[in-house]
C-alpha cells in the first residue's frame, strides 16, 4: 500500500502523459475544480480579449475592410496573440503544485472570465453571454472530470515541444515546400480557390485529413502493437522511474495486460504524438505561404490568376479581414496537401523513426513498468 501523498503523486504523473484511463475508478473525479484550473484560466484570457475588442471597436463582429486603421491593426495583433497568451497563462496555472493555489486560480479565472464575458461575449445580450459561459465552463469540468482535459493538455504541451523545435522539422520539410511552390503558382488552383465555396473546401480539407490521419493511425498500430501486448517485456527498466512517484513502488508478481480502455487510450497518445509533429510541419508551411501571398500578390495579379473573381478581403472564423479570400483558400489547401505528404513520408524515413519514433517506443515501455508498479499498489476499490 502507498500513502495519499504518493497516491496523487502517481495519479497526477499519469494526466500529464495523457493516459487517464491508467487511473483507478473514481480517481478523475478527485479535486474537480483546481484540476480545471488551467482550463479555466485559458477560458478567461480569450473573454478578456473579446471585452478588449468590443471596447475598441464598438463591435461585437471583428469586420475590416479595405486598409486597417491603426485600432484595427491593434486589433488584428490581439487576434494572432491571444492563444499563445492563453496557452502561457494556462500553462503557468499548470505549474501551481498545491491543490489551494490551483482552487483559487480557478475561482480567480472563472470571476475574470464572467466579468470579460459580459463587457465583450460573443453577442450583445448579457444573458446570451452567461449561458455561453455556462455552457463552456460545464464543457470544461465534463472533459476533466472524463479524463478528456488531461488529453488535450498533454497534445497541446506535445505541439509546443514540436513548436520549440520547427526549425528542424522545417529543414527536413524542405523538400515539401519546394513541391508545393508548383502547386502556389498554378492559376488553376487559384481559380479554383476563388470559385469554391469555403464550406465545400472545409470537406475537402477534412476529407484529406481524415485519409492522412488513418494511415498515420493504421502504421501506429502494427508498430506499437508488439510492446503493448506484451508490457512484460518492458523490465529492466527501473532506474529510469528513480525520480518519479513509482521508485518505491514493487513490480507486480504477474504481469496485468492492458485492458480494452488503457489500450485505446494508449494508442489514441501515439497516434496523436505523431499527427501533432506533422501537423506543425503543415500549419507552419501554410503561414510561409501566407506571407509570400502577402507579399507578392498585387490586384493585378490576383485578378490574373483568378480572372477578376478574387476579393481583396476575405473571410476567416466569421470575421472579416484585409486578406484575399483566394489566399486564404489556397493557404489552407496546401497545408492539407503538406500534411498528407508528410504523413506518407514518415512512414518510411528512417532517420524519422530514429529521431522521433524510437524515443516514443522507449517512453512508452517506461509508461508500461510504471503502469504495473501503479496496478498493484493502488487497489482497485
Amino acid at each position: 500500500m502507498i500513502d495519499v501523498a504518493q497516491r496523487r503523486a502517481a495519479d497526477a504523473w499519469f494526466l500529464e502523459r495523457g493516459l487517464p484511463a491508467v487511473l483507478r475508478p473514481g480517481r478523475l473525479v478527485r479535486r474537480l475544480w483546481p484540476r480545471s484550473a488551467p482550463a479555466l484560466a485559458a477560458f478567461a484570457v480569450f473573454m478578456v480579449n473579446s471585452a478588449v475588442v468590443v471596447e475598441i471597436t464598438g463591435k461585437h463582429t471583428i469586420n475590416i475592410e479595405g486598409g486597417p486603421t491603426r485600432n484595427e491593426w491593434f486589433v488584428l495583433g490581439l487576434l494572432v496573440l491571444v492563444l499563445p497568451i492563453a496557452s502561457l497563462v494556462g500553462w503557468l496555472v499548470s505549474r501551481i503544485s498545491t491543490v489551494r493555489g490551483r482552487t483559487i486560480a480557478a475561482t480567480l479565472a472563472l470571476v475574470v472570465g464572467i466579468a470579460g464575458g459580459i463587457i465583450g461575449g460573443p453577442s450583445p445580450q448579457v444573458l446570451a453571454d452567461l449561458i455561453f459561459e455556462a455552457v463552456v465552463i460545464a464543457i470544461i469540468l465534463a472533459m476533466t472530470a472524463s479524463g478528456l482535459g488531461s488529453i488535450l493538455a498533454w497534445t497541446a504541451r506535445m505541439t509546443q515541444d514540436h513548436l520549440a523545435a520547427v526549425g528542424t522539422l522545417m529543414i527536413r520539410a524542405l523538400p515539401v515546400l519546394l513541391l508545393t511552390f508548383l502547386v502556389f503558382f498554378n492559376s488553376p488552383v487559384w481559380l479554383m480557390a476563388s470559385s469554391i465555396s469555403r464550406g465545400r473546401l472545409w470537406l475537402a480539407l477534412v476529407f484529406l485529413t481524415l485519409i492522412a490521419a488513418t494511415f498515420v493511425v493504421a502504421v501506429t498500430i502494427d508498430r506499437f502493437r508488439p510492446v503493448i501486448e506484451a508490457p512484460d517485456a518492458a523490465a529492466g527498466r527501473v532506474e529510469e522511474l528513480s525520480e518519479t512517484p513509482f521508485a518505491s513502488m514493487p513490480d507486480p508478481s504477474q504481469t496485468q495486460p492492458l485492458n480494452r480502455a488503457e489500450r485505446f487510450n494508449v494508442m489514441f497518445v501515439l497516434a496523436v504524438s505523431q499527427i501533432a509533429h506533422i501537423l506543425v510541419v503543415a500549419v507552419v508551411t501554410s503561414l510561409i505561404f501566407l506571407v509570400l501571398g502577402l507579399i507578392l500578390l498585387s490586384p493585378e495579379v490576383l485578378a490574373a490568376w483568378t480572372r477578376n473573381e478574387g476579393s481583396s478581403d476575405g473571410t476567416f472564423l466569421g470575421m472579416t479581414i484585409p486578406i484575399p479570400d483566394a489566399l486564404i483558400q489556397v493557404t489552407l489547401f496546401l497545408g492539407a496537401l503538406t500534411f498528407m505528404y508528410v504523413s506518407a513520408k514518415s512512414a518510411g524515413d528512417g532517420e524519422y523513426r530514429t529521431k522521433f519514433l524510437d524515443p516514443l517506443s522507449d517512453d512508452l515501455r517506461l509508461t508500461l513498468v510504471a503502469r504495473g508498479r501503479y496496478r498493484a499498489a493502488v487497489p482497485a476499490s
